[in-house]
């Protein structure tokens, strides 16, 4: 574990300096494909990194983080896009967070940059100003898929710590459960975990450092369509993150030999096939198993739904739709079928649900007894 410990410190301190390296070196190379040539080091820095670690909790998140997310952030930078690009810069500090990091800066900061700049008008434009700026936002939110939402409230996160410690005592029973039933529990134990886990990181950044974590999740379980559960509802750091850098380009580039109502189409294949790619490399970090590329066909297999979806949507337009009380539960539970089918097996062939409980029983041991285990020496109660 020790050994892990200092892996991990190596790979987020190479990651703080390529991120330094990307921030210089974007002062002295315009935008464009010389910048982004400029990047590709880096870039394959971050996709060797994950290599280094083994513990799932450290490499989960640093592949997550860097090798997806903070590339994919990096291309766009290298275009003069993203939520890295500023005018003016952002500064270093700030960068740096946003880059490795599933940030935003808070709408309360850019506030008050917008009233310094507006200073000098009279508040009559200001306040217009403002309200065009919001609007626009609006408008970028609604197209790539993230709805914007009022904090939930605590009872919401309440209720979902309520369910997992319920889960806690329900997996004292799990040898008298089916295999299928096992892993829907799971598949509730990560939306929990992952849901009220990133709302406190989100409270703590807010209050810290002034920033809000880009949402991860938006009530899944309300989803009217596949669409709503994949553009608005599930993994949102991904959605807005594939739409800049995959989608739109593609779209683009259908739309020279399409229709605009069937370039999408295209579009949103190439979105999901890319997703599940990134999906199964990160099943490589966790399991270091040769590649079945089941993750993949769950991805691709949604992309062609999605894609149906959108056709039947427009040709029956408002009309003959399904109620959303019946179109909701098929949704969810054609993606719930095709998880136990196809992403979930991978998954749990790297034992990943078991070491990631170690790692925590380990980590438990260091902070109430004081005593530093490594995951190999403790059991877990619950798998």
């Amino acid at each position: 574990m020790e050994g892990e410990m200092k892996n991990f410190v190596f790979v987020w301190t190479t990651v703080l300096a390529s991120l330094l390296f990307c921030r210089k070196i974007s002062d002295v190379i315009a935008p464009g494909i010389p910048r982004l040539l400029a990047f590709v080091p880096v870039i394959c820095i971050f996709f060797y990194l994950p290599l280094l670690l083994t513990a799932v909790h450290l490499c989960g998140t640093t592949s997550f983080f860097v090798t997806w997310l903070a590339n994919f952030k990096l291309v766009l930078f290298a275009l003069d896009k993203g939520p890295l690009f500023s005018n003016p810069p952002l500064p270093l500090s700030k960068f740096i967070l946003t880059a490795c990091v599933p940030i935003k800066i808070s709408d309360k900061s850019h506030n008050k940059k917008k009233s310094i700049q507006a200073d000098g008008k009279s508040s009559r434009e200001a306040s217009e100003s403002e309200k065009s700026d919001e609007s626009k936002a609006d408008g970028h939110r609604s197209e790539v898929g993230a709805s914007r939402k009022g904090t939930k409230s605590p009872i919401n996160y309440s209720v979902k710590f309520m369910v997992f410690v319920l889960l806690l005592k329900v997996y004292e029973y799990k040898d008298h459960f089916h295999p299928l039933m096992k892993m829907a529990l799971f598949c509730v134990h990560i939306y929990v975990v992952l849901d009220v886990g990133l709302a406190l990181v989100a409270y703590l950044a807010r209050a810290i450092f002034g920033f809000d974590l880009e949402p991860q999740f938006d009530e899944p379980y309300l989803a009217t369509s596949l669409q709503d559960f994949w553009g608005k509802r599930w993994n949102l750091m991904v959605t807005g993150i594939l739409h800049p850098t995959v989608y739109l380009p593609v779209r683009s580039f259908s739309g020279r030999f399409l229709s605009r109502e069937l370039a999408s189409l295209p579009a949103v294949i190439a979105t999901f096939i890319v997703s599940g790619l990134m999906h199964e490399l990160i099943f490589y970090y966790l399991g270091r198993l040769k590649p079945t590329w089941e993750v993949t066909w769950f991805f691709v297999i949604h992309g062609v739904l999605v894609s149906l979806e959108l056709v039947v949507k427009r040709a029956v337009g408002g009309r003959s739709r399904l109620p959303a009380v019946v179109s909701g539960p098929l949704a969810l539970g054609l993606v719930v079928a095709t998880s136990f089918w196809l992403f979930f097996p991978p998954y749990l062939r790297c034992d990943t649900e078991i070491r990631s409980c170690k790692e925590i029983v380990a980590f438990m041991e260091l902070v109430v007894r004081g005593r530093f285990v490594g995951p190999n020496d403790v059991s877990c109660p619950y798998f």
